[in-house]
């Protein structure tokens, strides 16, 4: 591989000999120590060797100014000839970089941030916001258009631009920083988050393929998949890459059984000359896996390749770097090279290992992608933060102010000095300001901790000769006396710093007898998570799918925040990250899940996060965040005199019956405004078949509706509407039961504040209750919660039992329409129970009694954690259960309420709760949201087919809702519309009269 290429410079041959016969005693008689200044002076050798052979051979050939070169040039001779000099250069610009601030003295720390098409509530640019301003950034958020004349401003700005950083983030702005890259008037101390070159190396549509086409590169293996050269004519990605290439791989026999695909992350900081970390974060996926997963490569190599763990890494290292450079040389050789030292840039390498420790190249991508994840939105987004969080701080130490700067800069940043030995601060070392920028970010880099480690220059043989080759035929800036010179200075910045130990890139063993020590030290500190004490009980960062603008933007240190979502937004994925790693985090409940989807009703819904310390057996909250999210309803037009009257029996969302129509549809027959309607009789039963109508400007388009018009529409009858007194009257001295689930509550609350005109009671009863206070205590209201889902089956009330309680509870009862039970709830009630209910009732001589049975209701169809979730197919066959349900009840001469075909209609108008099957809430009416709707509404039509608002007598002066000083009120006008057919069933039997139609 490019271990084995030979160099073809004489000095490049005899120290690669040297380098070779020292690397095979490295185990058997060199001290560490002597190994080290061995190796150091190998590269230096090699590098000063080249150097002086381009410089005897050609003219320099460089972008700095005319009168920088000429003491560069005799610098480069002067260290040739004696190199022991270099030490005291880097000693000095070593003492130096330790109180320097890499940008110009008076220019402050401006950084500016371009976000394109994200919003500014996007996490990721949260996160940009606040480490830079963590390091002491003053920071403006722009998009690309308005930040092209702002940055054309500041360079007019006398002493040039005032910003020091330009930081795109992905989505639309890159151009924009690629071009600011390049510009002539970039000053030194500036960075970009683009490095040109290698933006031009991995946008061209051969992609890889310029490795094996490009005939300069002829005779040179990079270890590139053949699939990747797979590209498609119109600028796409590559093929997806096989697990099996066309050709046998090579490669050690210790490695084959080891097939995987890892994704590497690596942070470039200089192209000429190369410099370039890795991340010890990688996603790898291996044959056994449907998708990918973030691993730390150390361990995760260690668990498949066992002692081998260290030469695979090493190949990882050589295959990137190897790859790197030739991109950067066939980059630079055909363009000038970029005035943007300090540019950097993260790439995605894709590596393919496939029996053998040596891996292949499959695909290289700007930025950091996680595409091969399970969960790509959190676990992604997540890791990728983090990996950019890590590059920020690597990149952007916090410094102050550094009055001493001028030391090894003038005012006008140009070079100190016009020769060696006049220079001030550096021991001489006359430099322009980019390449001394360069040097002192350098050892800034190796001396900052966290987790990103040298990738390259490295202590290694193999791409020591591959750059020997390509410096030989590729003649640009990077190999010119200037270039060669710089590398030379960063290999003794590095040896200089301890980090040139040549036992990392080959996974010898430390000092301290492990694998690569360094990175496996950065894994043994994270694997510590969870069980420590969680000292700092802060969140980092909330993750919502889809992204919330939460208000206030989120801060750690800030435990309120408020989101709004659109009518269509029906459920919010959560996931919490915590800022102590032995902090755990917990939605809703002490014990609850760290990620979960919610289900977002109408109006408002909370959501608590707990911060836990679970270091001790029984966890101990430690701070509560609140997320209330209010999700709107629907888009809405008021109704103008010009309008049709649209009606629809399902929602194209959920297809209750496939093979009927959904969506709004005209309706025929429609009398225009102010034509009296026509109303012939009331509906017999509370099963009716009907549909939804609503005016609208036009049925194509349901944002121009008057949704609060909206009402429910039988077919050829109508649902008349209680007055108060009626409904008094028809109640009188009876007594009603309710059994079921918290959907029967609701109707039963919603009667008793209808009658009583307040609500002076309301509990969320799971048991049985009795109320005696309506109707001035002339009617009796008794509730028993069935099913109590939450008990052990063995511990469960069955519904026989549950009914013989109630019963009980309510005693004495009437044999007779006196005595009312109302059955039934969401999904629970089947054929079965109303055989019970029945046999229950003949036992007791209760079989004259008026029994009402509700239907079943939507519910239950969105993923969300902890309950059971419908499939399509699970909803569309609870229509064929709901209909069974009608005709067991009629069979027995109940009546029915059909609330499963008035609520599919309007699945996505639920109201909180996990199962999204409540269509009513209780709350005070002081502190509840505007009315969802301004009243309720039964429509009627007659043999004419005439459709429109009733009109008749007193109903218009019936707007159900709370009476001066009810503390509580039943809000949702679905749960209005088939509670208001629960009551005209009940006052429908013949002694009650004043039912008959005015």
């Amino acid at each position: 591989m490019i271990c084995r290429l030979s160099g073809t410079f004489k000095a490049a041959r005899e120290a690669g000999m040297f380098c070779r016969q020292l690397w095979t005693l490295r185990r058997r008689c060199c001290p560490r120590s002597v190994l080290l200044v061995g190796v150091a002076l190998c590269l230096v050798y090699q590098t000063l060797a080249v150097a002086r052979s381009r410089l005897k051979a050609s003219p320099t050939v460089s972008t700095l100014p005319n009168k920088s070169t000429e003491p560069v040039e005799q610098f480069g001779q002067l260290l040739i000839k004696h190199p022991e000099r270099l030490n005291s250069v880097i000693g000095a610009l070593k003492n130096e970089s330790s109180n320097v601030q890499l940008s110009p003295s008076g220019s402050g720390r401006k950084a500016v941030v371009l976000i394109g098409q994200r919003v500014a509530a996007d996490t990721e640019v949260q996160l940009y916001l606040r480490v830079l301003q963590e390091q002491g950034y003053a920071v403006r958020v722009w998009r690309y258009a308005e930040a092209s004349a702002a940055l054309r401003r500041d360079v007019g700005a006398p002493g040039g631009s005032d910003w020091a950083l330009l930081l795109c983030v992905p989505g639309g702005s890159e151009r924009v920083c690629s071009s600011r890259a390049e510009s002539p008037l970039l000053q030194p101390h500036q960075r970009v988050s683009v490095i040109p070159e290698l933006d031009r190396a991995f946008s061209h549509l051969a992609g890889l393929c310029r490795f094996q086409s490009d005939s300069r590169l002829s005779g040179l293996e990079f270890p590139i998949i053949p699939s990747a050269c797979e590209q498609r004519r119109d600028g796409g990605s590559p093929a997806t890459p096989q697990w099996t290439p066309p050709h046998p791989p090579l490669g050690l026999a210790a490695g084959r059984g080891f097939v995987a695909m890892v994704k590497v992350y690596v942070l470039v900081t200089s192209v000429t000359p190369l410099t370039a970390f890795l991340h010890p974060t990688g996603l790898v996926r291996t044959d056994l896996s449907s998708s990918g997963y973030v691993s730390k490569l150390q361990p995760f190599l260690m668990k498949h390749l066992g002692a081998d763990a260290p030469l695979a890494l090493a190949s990882v290292r050589e295959a990137v770097g190897g790859v790197l450079l030739a991109a950067t040389a066939t980059v630079s050789a055909s363009q000038p090279r970029s005035r943007c030292v300090l540019c950097f840039q993260l790439l995605t390498f894709t590596l393919h290992f496939n029996g053998s420790l040596l891996p292949e190249i499959v695909q290289v991508q700007k930025d950091l992608h996680f595409e091969d994840l399970e969960d790509p939105d959190f676990e992604g987004q997540i890791t990728k933060e983090l990996i950019l969080e890590d590059a920020l701080k690597f990149l952007l130490p916090p410094t102050t102010e550094n009055p001493d700067l001028t030391k090894l800069f003038s005012e006008s940043g140009t070079p100190i000095g016009e020769k060696y030995g006049g220079c001030v601060g550096t021991n001489g070392a006359c430099l322009p300001p980019g390449e001394a920028h360069l040097l002192l970010q350098f050892a800034h880099q190796l001396r900052t901790g966290g987790p990103f480690k040298l990738l390259y220059p490295a202590t290694s043989p193999g791409l020591t000769a591959l750059q020997h080759h390509l410096s030989q035929r590729f003649r640009t800036a990077g190999n010119s006396g200037t270039g060669v010179l710089l590398a030379g200075l960063l290999s003794w910045v590095l040896n200089q710093t301890g980090m040139g130990d040549p036992e990392g890139p080959r996974g010898g063993t430390s000092a301290e007898g492990s694998p690569n020590s360094l990175l496996e030290k950065y894994y043994s500190q994270r694997s510590d998570c969870g069980h420590d004490r969680c000292s700092d009980p802060h969140l980092r960062q909330v993750y919502t799918d889809p992204p919330l603008a939460l208000s206030p933007p989120f801060s750690p240190g800030v435990r309120e925040y408020q989101a709004e979502v659109p009518f269509d937004t029906v459920t919010v994925r959560i996931r919490a990250e915590p800022v102590d790693c032995s902090c755990q985090v917990h939605l809703d409940e002490r014990r609850g899940p760290r990620m979960a989807n919610y289900p977002v009703g109408l109006g408002s819904s909370r959501i608590s996060i707990l911060v836990t310390d679970e270091s001790e057996a029984e966890p101990v909250i430690m701070t509560i965040y609140t997320l209330s999210i209010y999700r709107q309803t629907r888009p809405s037009l008021p109704m103008f005199s010009e309008h049709v009257t649209c009606g629809f029996q399902q929602d194209c969302g959920l297809l209750v019956q496939p093979d009927r129509p959904c969506g709004l549809e005209p309706l025929s027959g429609t009398p225009s405004p102010g034509e009296p309607q026509v109303y012939d009789r009331a509906c017999s039963s509370g099963d009716a078949p009907g549909r939804w109508v609503v005016p609208c400007l036009s049925c194509s388009d349901n944002r121009t509706c008057d949704w609060r018009e909206v009402s429910w529409q039988p077919y050829g009858c109508r649902h008349p509407v209680l007055t108060r007194p009626q409904l008094q009257s028809c109640l009188m001295d009876r007594k009603v039961l309710f059994i079921g689930d918290s959907t029967n509550r609701g109707m039963m609350y919603y009667l008793m504040e209808r009658v009583n005109a307040t609500l002076q009671d309301w509990d969320k009863a799971h048991d049985t209750i009795v109320y005696h206070n309506v109707n001035q205590g002339h009617t009796l209201i008794s509730y028993s919660y069935y099913p109590q889902f939450w008990l052990e089956k063995a511990r469960r009330p069955t519904f026989k039992r549950a009914l013989e309680l109630l019963i009980e509870r309510s005693r004495p009862l009437e044999d007779s329409a006196q005595t009312v039970l109302v059955a039934g709830g969401v999904q629970w009630l089947n054929t079965n129970h109303l055989t019970i209910l029945h046999q229950v009732l003949k036992r007791e001589n209760l079989l004259n009694i008026l029994v009402v049975v509700k239907s079943l209701g939507m519910g239950f169809h969105l993923p969300v954690d902890g309950i059971r979730s419908l499939s399509l197919r699970g909803v569309q066959d609870l229509y064929s259960v709901n209909e069974n349900i009608l005709t067991a009840a009629k069979h027995y001469g109940y009546e029915v309420i059909d609330t499963f075909r008035i609520t599919m209609g309007r699945y996505k108008e639920f109201l909180q709760g996990k199962c999204a099957c409540h269509f009513h809430e209780v709350g005070r009416p002081a502190s509840s949201p505007a009315p969802l709707h301004r009243q309720m509404k039964l429509f009627g039509q007659g043999e004419e087919g005439g459709t429109g608002p009733s009109t008749a007598g007193p109903q218009q002066d019936q707007r159900p809702g709370p009476g001066p000083g009810s503390p509580y009120h039943v809000h949702g006008p679905v749960n209005q519309v088939y509670s208001e057919i629960l009551l005209s069933r009940l006052c429908a039997s013949p002694r009650n009269s004043t039912l008959r139609p005015h």
